[in-house]
């Protein structure tokens, strides 16, 4: 009893410690070269301790390099997290935290700040707003069905992330090709090379959002089962469901809305999650999001580093998913949940 008790909180110690190693390790790597003693005087200047070092390594390490390793870990862990929650509801392997039309909403938000307000931080609470409206937006649509709830969310979804498609199309075609043009097109493309200390104020949406799953994840054991199922054994389906749903769509959001639209990380993480610990969500659910704080953080370091030119994080995880997506199609064979 005493080695099973040992065993969970060693799983716990490594599941916290995986993304603070993973940040650590981005703070050695990038352009301009650090040395591990650099880092330590660094982070210990003040104490004396460990001597002086220059404004170039500190501005380096502090402006530039932490607060997006931070920010990466945020929201790979917000992107994770709400696809497993979106996947276990759904009781689909193939959903993402997009299923919903926060991705289109956001980015439409996105784009209409740039073409109207100029950017800036106007991305931001657009970004976040029209993700919010977004799934709003779906809920409500998706009610003129007559099918099962589930099956109308998902229907709901996909009416609104068309709307807001063809709305971004819009403003990609009367938006200047020089400047506003561009920009948009680099903000679909997801990147973390804007971030400062000042974008952490998303990390309290995600936050919320992510603990609301995480407070809700044996429920999402029970709603995977099915909707006859789950009431049999007394759960309340819809309150359930609107705040599993609830806190991935503010997670999301709150994500997206800062580093872009970046896919595949709802999608991907969750399965690995499920070939390391199973389809128990107790489990999954922090595993994924401590994988895919990590994955986000060294793909952002990838990204930094692969070629001259710092290459959108979008591009990558792309790459990435989708040889992984076409091996969970065969592994399905189209099929559902499990």
């Amino acid at each position: 009893m005493n080695a099973c008790y040992k065993s969970v909180w060693l799983k716990r110690v490594v599941l916290i410690l995986a993304p603070v190693i993973a940040i650590c390790i981005t703070l050695f790597v990038g352009r301009y070269s650090i040395s591990v003693p650099e880092v330590f005087r660094a982070i210990f200047s003040d104490s004396g301790s460990f001597g002086t070092t220059s404004r170039e390594v500190n501005t380096v390490l502090w402006q530039l390099r932490l607060p997006r390793a931070v920010a990466g870990a945020f929201v790979g862990a917000a992107l994770a997290v709400s696809g497993a929650a979106f996947q276990g509801v759904f009781r689909n392997p193939l959903v993402n935290s997009g299923i919903l039309g926060v991705s289109n909403g956001a980015g439409f938000g996105a784009a209409l700040a740039i073409v109207y307000f100029g950017g800036g931080y106007y991305n931001y609470f657009f970004a976040f707003a029209f993700g919010i409206m977004a799934v709003s937006l779906s809920y409500f649509s998706g009610r003129i069905y007559g099918s099962t709830p589930t099956v109308t969310l998902v229907l709901g979804g996909v009416v609104v992330s068309s709307f807001f498609g063809a709305l971004t199309s819009i403003l990609k075609y009367i938006a200047d090709p020089y400047t506003q043009l561009p920009a948009i097109t680099f903000w679909f493309m997801g990147s973390l090379a804007s971030i400062n200390y000042n974008h952490f104020i998303a990390f309290v949406p995600m936050t919320i959002g992510i603990l609301m799953i995480y407070l809700s994840r044996w429920k999402i054991n029970v709603l995977s089962m099915g909707e006859k199922e789950a009431l049999a054994l007394g759960v309340d389906t819809k309150f359930y469901k609107l705040v599993i749903i609830g806190g991935a769509t503010l997670a999301t959001a709150a994500g997206v809305c800062i580093s872009g639209v970046i896919g595949w990380i709802g999608l991907v993480i969750p399965h690995i999650g499920r070939m390391i610990v199973g389809n128990d969500n107790t489990k999954l659910i922090p595993v994924s999001m401590s994988l895919g704080a990590c994955f986000l953080v060294l793909m952002d370091m990838l990204a930094r580093n692969i070629s001259s030119s710092e290459i959108p994080i979008g591009i990558l995880t792309s790459l990435i998913g989708t040889p992984f997506f076409v091996y969970l199609l065969k592994k399905t064979k189209g099929g559902g949940w499990r």
